[in-house]
């Protein structure tokens, strides 16, 4: 029911994100995801206001947090998200627009380190802007 109420006030921005990142989160820690990291790109990026990184135990548990992410999202109506890596399942993305997923089993995710990149501003980028 209150996934109902938040639809409900879906004419509202930052409440749309806001409820598909809860959606989404609530998905992961249901589905025992681990380390689960919400990082906001807003003014960082264009391509999405915000970023869920999170890991997975094995290959097929990456795959089954991948799949039941998309069918949540596709059954609160927020349409079919674009998905990447899933028959390798050791790093999935799930682009759901205003919100990206990366889902990766543990030695894949802290070899990328994303969270890094994109948590803190680059050394290059700050020079670069002088």
């Amino acid at each position: 029911m209150a996934h109902e109420a938040q639809s409900g006030a879906s004419t509202d921005e930052p409440r749309q994100v806001g409820s598909l990142e809860d959606l989404i989160l609530t998905r992961l820690d249901d589905d025992k995801a681990q380390d689960i990291v919400l990082i906001d790109l807003k003014g960082k990026s264009p391509m999405a206001d915000t970023m869920i990184v999170a890991s997975g135990r094995s290959h097929r548990h990456v795959g089954a947090l991948a799949d039941h992410v998309l069918r949540t999202l596709k059954e609160a109506g927020h349409g079919k998200a674009r998905v990447e890596g899933l028959p390798h399942c050791d790093w999935v993305l799930i682009d759901a627009g205003d919100v990206v997923v990366h889902l990766f089993r543990p030695e894949v995710r802290s070899f990328y380190n994303i969270e890094k990149i994109w948590s803190v501003d680059s050394p290059h980028i700050t020079a670069a802007k002088n």
